[in-house]
């Protein structure tokens, strides 16, 4: 089973932008907004559900905007219908989040006690789709001439040889569709968390658009919070 180094938050991604450190170095970073924030939705315990794990809801929406099933979930936990539900599987449930924050369904995760400026943290999202792209986009192969005289300026060129072994070999990059897939980006520091006003600040970029849901982790460091 695949854990998490530590229950994360869900976020949307807000843009770019940057700050000076107390250096006075430039650094890029991106807005994760939080608007009203996470919410525990159920604690799962080996007990019950055969594994530890806690639920957390975001995004708060209409009742006719979610499922049936859903619905009956989250009210018979005594939970806002929220459009966001996303599990972080762990190897012991913590007591609480923080000083006000108990660890049971309905209780607000703090922003402020889960994550300090210099920690590491994993983002998960949807990458940018950029539709149907050459090879020569998608993996960077070589363009030919663009001389006149030249029959393959961005084709992709032979995709093997004929006599042996007279096939393609699997995995060969070709055309097709390119982005809009599950990526993760590892270590990001965060540079600033703002609990006034519900955002937070990490170097450097995330996957997706402006809007773009994201799951965000602690960062895993394998043999220290979480088992080779």
């Amino acid at each position: 089973a695949s854990y998490e180094a530590g229950v994360g938050l869900l976020a949307n991604k807000a843009g770019m932008t940057s700050v000076f450190t107390e250096n006075g170095e430039l650094v890029p970073v991106t807005v994760l907004a939080l608007g009203e924030g996470n919410v525990v939705a159920q604690v799962k315990t080996k007990d019950t559900d055969g594994y530890d794990a806690i639920q957390v809801g975001y995004e708060c929406t209409q009742e006719r905007r979610i499922s049936q099933p859903e619905l009956g979930h989250l009210k018979k936990l005594g939970c806002p219908p929220m459009k966001h539900l996303q599990e972080f599987r762990l190897e012991s449930i913590p007591e609480n989040f923080g000083e006000d924050a108990p660890c049971e369904p309905g209780a607000k995760l703090p922003i402020g006690d889960m994550f300090k400026e210099g920690d590491l943290v994993d983002v998960k999202g949807t990458s940018v789709g950029k539709g149907f792209q050459s090879a020569i986009k998608r993996y960077g192969y070589h363009r030919g001439l663009m001389t006149h005289g030249s029959k393959s300026h961005r084709e992709l060129g032979s995709t093997g040889c004929g006599t042996s072994p007279g096939r393609t070999y699997p995995g060969k990059g070709m055309p097709g569709r390119m982005g809009g897939k599950t990526v993760k980006i590892r270590g990001l520091t965060v540079v600033k968390v703002d609990v006034e006003n519900n955002y937070m600040l990490v170097k450097g970029s995330v996957p997706g658009k402006p809007g773009n849901l994201l799951r965000v982790t602690p960062a895993k460091i394998v043999g220290k919070n979480i088992p080779k």
